[in-house]
């Protein structure tokens, strides 16, 4: 069975959104102040030892203008790899390479995804998605990057809910620029 880890870049505050310099938020490109060789090498490591990626349509789309134009062993295995797209608004053919759409019910298609025998499925960015996949209960692996930066607001990794989700912390690693890398696993 392939384990799901969903894998972000998040403020202290919370906030995923516009980590890289997207136009939908005030302070737009948060990580870039922080953003060391360490980090880069572990995020290399973490690609390459993924079989494929699941997004959500606006991380692909974010993606997919971005990707195929870069060079180097990151950007061939993230152009190469496997990539699952859920997206109720688009439809294949899908233009970046070995992408293919799921649509309709969304978790029986992920957890059809995550029955077959393989390496890890990496979850990047795709708020909407991550949290149908909390709901879902899909997640296997939560690798939460932790920016030592307040953004005061914007779009948060986890989902307004009732519910309590009681988590088990796995690993954690600081990296040189004071970015912490924690590890959780649904404590289930």
């Amino acid at each position: 069975m392939s384990k799901l880890i969903v894998s972000e870049f998040v403020t202290l505050d919370g906030v995923m959104e516009a980590p890289g310099g997207e136009p939908t938020h005030p302070h737009a490109g948060w990580v870039m102040d922080f953003m060391g060789a360490d980090q880069q090498q572990y995020k290399l490591e973490e690609v390459l030892e993924a079989e494929s990626l699941l997004l959500g349509r606006v991380t692909y789309e974010g993606f997919s203008a971005a990707w195929p134009e870069r060079e180097g062993e990151f950007a061939d295995k993230m152009n190469s790899m496997p990539k699952y797209v859920v997206s109720s608004a688009l439809s294949e053919p899908l233009e970046w390479s070995n992408a293919t759409l799921i649509r309709g019910d969304v978790a029986g298609g992920v957890a059809k995804l995550k029955q077959n025998d393989g390496g890890p499925i990496l979850v990047a960015g795709s708020q909407t998605l991550v949290h149908s996949l909390i709901e879902d209960d899909l997640v296997d692996e939560y690798r939460l990057m932790v920016f030592p930066v307040l953004i005061g607001g914007g779009q948060r990794l986890f989902p307004d809910s009732p519910d309590k989700r009681s988590m088990k912390l796995a690993d954690t690693k600081q990296f040189d620029s004071g970015v912490v890398l924690h590890t959780y696993h649904p404590a289930r």
